[in-house]
């Protein structure tokens, strides 16, 4: 008995191990690749010049990370608070027959790949928005990408924030109740109050969703390598940058690719820092 749980304690070492190296190997190549060409640029002007010319040795991806951001933020001002009064909803109003079918399709939803996403919104909101805005000529955009990416992003918030709001103890509903809250107020005063970080971090994972969706984002963004004017503007975010043009990119404009992912690993590493403060300050 002792000798199988010796092997398995080694068989687990070895799991993780392989976790560790893979990281840090992925790491290695990124900075490696990436570094070189950031400082032949020079830093400065990958970072924040706002013209993209690999034709003409200009490499600035300023403009994608301002619409990595305009996307980012405008999928979560949509999908956030759908998803948190979701999750209110399927943990505190949702009839046990009708939860029997919100429950699976909401983990449909999180199945479906990217691409059948990207062909939806080309299909039907590229459409809807050219017809509702006339400043929007092809009705690809930060706001068409960003309707997009809230729905993609639904899943994941509402899988957690559920989750967490059913982790806490009945005594903070109950009590609240009996003190003579109403039942609104006890679940945003006090439920949510205490399932606080776990929303956050359900958050915090969307974002990662968000920022790291390259497919769905193609076809229905624009891919325009210039600052956005507006919301209806055509945009490209940092991952589409590098899938577009990897194909045939060489020598200087490859490793210029690599540097924006070496950016775009920064962002999703920031975020996943913050998830592990969030998660350390709940325990």
């Amino acid at each position: 008995m002792r000798a199988r749980e010796s092997v398995m304690k080694i068989v687990f070492l070895l799991c993780a191990c392989v976790s560790i190296v893979a990281v840090a190997a992925i790491c290695l190549f990124m900075f490696v690749n990436g570094f070189p060409a950031m400082a032949e640029i020079g830093v400065g002007k990958f970072l924040l010049g706002t013209e993209w010319r690999p034709g003409q040795n200009l490499y600035g991806i300023f403009p994608m990370i301002i619409g990595s951001i305009y996307v980012t933020a405008g999928a979560l001002v949509i999908g956030v608070p759908i998803g948190i009064l979701c999750a209110v909803f399927l943990a505190f109003y949702c009839p046990k027959k009708l939860y029997t079918f919100i429950k699976p399709a909401i983990q449909l939803l999180a199945g479906i790949p990217s691409i059948v996403y990207g062909f939806f919104g080309l299909v039907f909101i590229v459409p809807l928005i050219r017809n509702l805005f006339s400043g929007s000529q092809s009705g690809k955009g930060v706001l068409t990408a960003s309707i997009l990416l809230g729905i993609m992003v639904l899943p994941t918030i509402i899988e957690t924030t559920e989750s967490s709001l059913r982790a806490v103890p009945e005594a903070y509903y109950e009590g609240s109740l009996a003190l003579g809250a109403t039942k609104e107020r006890t679940i945003f005063k006090s439920v949510m109050t205490a399932a606080k970080s776990g929303v956050v971090s359900g958050v915090i994972l969307g974002v990662g969703r968000v920022i790291g969706e390259t497919m769905a984002v193609i076809m229905v963004a624009g891919n325009q390598a210039a600052m956005p004017g507006s919301i209806l503007s055509g945009v490209r975010t940092l991952t589409a940058n590098i899938v577009l043009e990897m194909a045939y990119a060489t020598d200087l404009h490859r490793e210029a690719l690599i540097a924006t992912a070496v950016v775009l690993f920064v962002f999703i590493l920031i975020i996943n820092v913050c998830f592990s403060l969030v998660k350390r300050s709940d325990s």
